[in-house]
């Protein structure tokens, strides 16, 4: 499975689309018109093993709930992200077996290598 979960609002998410060029066999899926079902989300958490590594804290949703001052579970976390798509961390990039969670530079080139290989 090669497949990439992004924002297409997201300017960071495009920049780093673009910068994966080429993409073949890739499928893209914009969140916010096609959101994520529990069995995607379940695919990813048996790639990373844990919902709080797929959970943006940078979320606006985020701070305006103070999620910060409650102790959240991998439950939480699960359910919070299948709510609001925002809570997604982005991009979500899988080849094969391999799942690449967030825009950092370290895992856009770890990401990069394992596409190009």
């Amino acid at each position: 499975m090669k497949k990439i979960y992004h924002l297409s609002t997201c300017s960071n998410c495009q920049r780093i689309i673009k910068d994966l060029q080429p993409l073949t066999d890739f499928e893209l899926q914009d969140i916010k018109t096609e959101p994520i079902t529990a069995t995607q989300l379940e695919q990813m958490h048996s790639l990373s093993n844990s919902y709080e590594s797929l959970f943006s804290k940078r979320a606006v949703l985020y701070r305006e709930r103070n999620l910060k001052e409650q102790n959240l579970t991998e439950t939480d976390f699960k359910d919070l992200i299948l709510e609001q798509y925002t809570f997604l961390k982005r991009p979500v990039i899988i080849v094969e077996n391999q799942i690449f969670i967030g825009n950092s530079k370290k895992v856009v080139e770890a990401a990069k290598m394992a596409i190009h290989s």
